[in-house]
């Protein structure tokens, strides 16, 4: 009789859990108002699901919306993302090198850069609805200047048109004759005298503006895949070309002048260097040799510019009846530089030419023919030390000086 009821106890237990919400500072809530409670969220999560099927819907319809614009759209974009093309087969001729394993991408970037196409996006669209471009096989082309896309596929798949058919090298330190001389006896099949000819035009020969008309020093030496059909006029403005590709790189003109030297008197200290040694680390310092004697006033005498009148018989010395000759590149006579250069040098002569080795030398000399080793000398009896060394050699290797 002491303890609660039953109805008693559950009473109790709801009373516990209003105090729950009591000590939250609210009012407790009716067993009725809990079922409404109930009754409206459940009506909430089925709006919800209601509204997240029209969104659903709504973004679709947008989408939808979107795909159809762009359809209708495409042709008005893609005059946006054209790719400019030149139209016809070009004009002149452009060497263009592919090489093995080159993408479809890059060699539309290269036929971009040598002007033989207009665009290389226009390239690769051609190249792209052709199954023969998988053909384009990596040799050195033939092409012209301002072709259209489709022309220049055309032409590197016709490689018995467009595929170089030789080549020919032309050693350092050769003077125009003898460039004549190689490109006549190549086998371009020249006609007789074209390639002195051609020289002899320097209008059509590329030449830079302080070449003063002349090849002479302009045609670089090196290796050059012969074009098809190729002339003797073809051959030498590659290798103006090359000397304009080499002069470029080294700021050769701009260089010059900040040391207060002519660009045309670089070149022919330039071909004096390659004629004097052999060996690339002594570039520098013969430059540096010519330019004190020059700032003293002393003449050059160098063996190398009488050579250039006389021709060489073999050897690397002269004669006293070669050092008489009144010519004007006889620096043993005449003071300054030779008239023009003497041969045309390679890429590190200029280099040296117009970066001359710090150094107080006024002398050198050969002191060792099988190896190219040679002596400076700031003096006069360290010059005179120096020979002694040569007529040492000489003495020990009969009939070589």
């Amino acid at each position: 009789m002491n303890g609660p009821s039953v109805h008693e106890e559950t009473n109790e237990g709801e009373d516990q859990r209003d105090d729950l919400g009591t000590g939250l500072g609210l009012r407790p809530e009716s067993r009725t108002e809990r079922r409404a409670n109930r009754r409206r969220a459940r009506g909430r999560r089925a709006f919800g699901c209601f509204a997240g099927l029209v969104s659903l819907l709504v973004v679709g319809a947008l989408v939808a919306g979107a795909v159809i614009g762009f359809g209708k759209g495409k042709d008005a974009l893609a005059g946006v993302f054209s790719a400019p093309d030149y139209e016809g087969a070009g004009t002149g001729t452009v060497i263009v090198e592919i090489t093995k394993g080159q993408a479809t991408a890059s060699i539309a970037d290269t036929l971009e850069k040598k002007e033989v196409v207009k665009s290389a996006r226009a390239f690769e669209r051609v190249a792209r609805d052709d199954p023969r471009s998988l053909q384009i096989q990596a040799a050195t082309y033939t092409l012209r200047k301002h072709m259209s896309a489709k022309a220049a596929l055309d032409l590197m798949l016709n490689t018995a048109e467009s595929v170089r058919v030789a080549r020919i090298s032309v050693p350092a330190g050769k003077t125009k004759a003898e460039v004549a001389m190689i490109l006549q006896g190549s086998k371009l099949k020249l006609p007789a005298g074209a390639a002195a000819k051609a020289l002899g035009t320097p209008a059509q020969l590329g030449l830079p503006p302080y070449a003063r008309g002349n090849a002479e020093g302009f045609l670089s030496p090196g290796t050059y895949d012969v074009p098809k059909n190729a002339t003797a006029y073809t051959m030498i403005k590659l290798m103006t070309a090359n000397y304009a590709k080499n002069a470029a790189s080294l700021d050769l003109v701009n260089t010059a002048k900040r040391k207060k030297l002519d660009p045309y008197q670089a070149v022919i200290v330039a071909s004096i260097i390659g004629a004097e040694t052999n060996r690339s680390e002594d570039y520098a310092k013969v430059a540096r040799v010519i330019y004190n004697r020059l700032a003293r006033g002393m003449r050059l005498q160098m063996d190398s510019t009488i050579h250039y009148v006389v021709g060489r018989d073999g050897g690397v010395f002269t004669t006293p009846e070669q050092r008489a000759n009144p010519s004007p590149y006889n620096t043993y006579k005449h003071k300054g530089l030779p008239p023009t250069p003497i041969n045309s040098p390679t890429r590190d002569e200029l280099r040296a030419a117009i970066n001359p080795a710090q150094g107080s030398w006024l002398y050198f000399t050969l002191i060792n023919l099988d190896t190219g080793e040679t002596a400076f000398a700031s003096t006069a009896e360290e010059h005179e030390a120096n020979v002694d060394k040569l007529q040492a050699w000489c003495q020990a290797h009969k009939g070589r000086c």
